[in-house]
Formats: C-alpha cells, sequence, structure tokens
C-alpha cells in the first residue's frame, strides 16, 4: 500500500469535483448492484499517465459537458484493495488495468476504458473522448 499522505493529492484531483471514494467491495458492489442509473467509476493509480492524461482527461469532460453520469466515484489501485478488486471483477472480460474507467447503467457495465488508451494520449484526447462517453450514455 502507497502512504496515504502521498497518495491524498491524488485522491483529491477527483474528489474536488464531486467523485466519492469507494473503499470496500461492498459499497462498489452496493453502488452498481440494482443501481438505476448511470455511475462512472475511475480506477486511480500514482502512475504518470494517470497524473498527466487520465486525471486531467476526466476533469476536463466534465467542464466541456452537460450530460454527467449520475454518480462519479473512484477506487484507489493498490490502496482500495478489495474496492478495486470488485470493480475489476466487474469489468470483465477486461483485464486489470489502473488507471481505467469503467461507465455502468442500470448496473451493467457499457463502456470501459483500459490504460493502453490513456498511455500516449494526452489529457484533452481522453476528455473529448469521455465527453462523446457521456453523451451517449448520460442523456
Amino acid at each position: 500500500m502507497y502512504p496515504e499522505d502521498l497518495i491524498a493529492p491524488m485522491r483529491s484531483e477527483l474528489t474536488n469535483v464531486g467523485f466519492k471514494e469507494l473503499k470496500s467491495a461492498e459499497e462498489v458492489d452496493n453502488q452498481i448492484k440494482d443501481y438505476e442509473g448511470t455511475t462512472f467509476i475511475v480506477i486511480n493509480s500514482v502512475c504518470g499517465c494517470a497524473a498527466g492524461a487520465a486525471r486531467p482527461g476526466v476533469r476536463y469532460a466534465l467542464e466541456k459537458t452537460s450530460a454527467k453520469p449520475d454518480v462519479l466515484a473512484t477506487v484507489f489501485a493498490g490502496n482500495d484493495v478489495e474496492a478495486v478488486a470488485k470493480v475489476r471483477e466487474l469489468h470483465l472480460p477486461y483485464p486489470p488495468s489502473s488507471p481505467a474507467m469503467a461507465m455502468f447503467k442500470n448496473g451493467e457495465l457499457v463502456h470501459f476504458i483500459e490504460r493502453h488508451h490513456i498511455e500516449g494520449r494526452n489529457a484533452q484526447m481522453i476528455g473529448d473522448h469521455l465527453v462523446e462517453v457521456f453523451e451517449h450514455f448520460c442523456k
């Protein structure tokens, strides 16, 4: 596990824009199972592509569209072990990946962005893609 004081600023990049942290498998399950609406979950990470593209891309997308998921949630790879494992179970058949982003609608996975879709792209590219995802699933 990473020291909490090290990752606190990384967590706050998302919580400061309305994301709620899910720290247990039960919290993830309660948010997804039988939920009517859209839930966007970011598997946050300490890596450079999370810092340079994923988190800034998410914030950019939220600024650029009025079509937003009903729930914004995040889990942190390496620290929220149980919660991350549950999200990974729910995003099968996609392999474990962090950072990653999952859109659920009415409890079903409808879109998934793996790390290799984040690496090598800048925040605006990630954000523009998320705007399309939000506008498609959240209207």
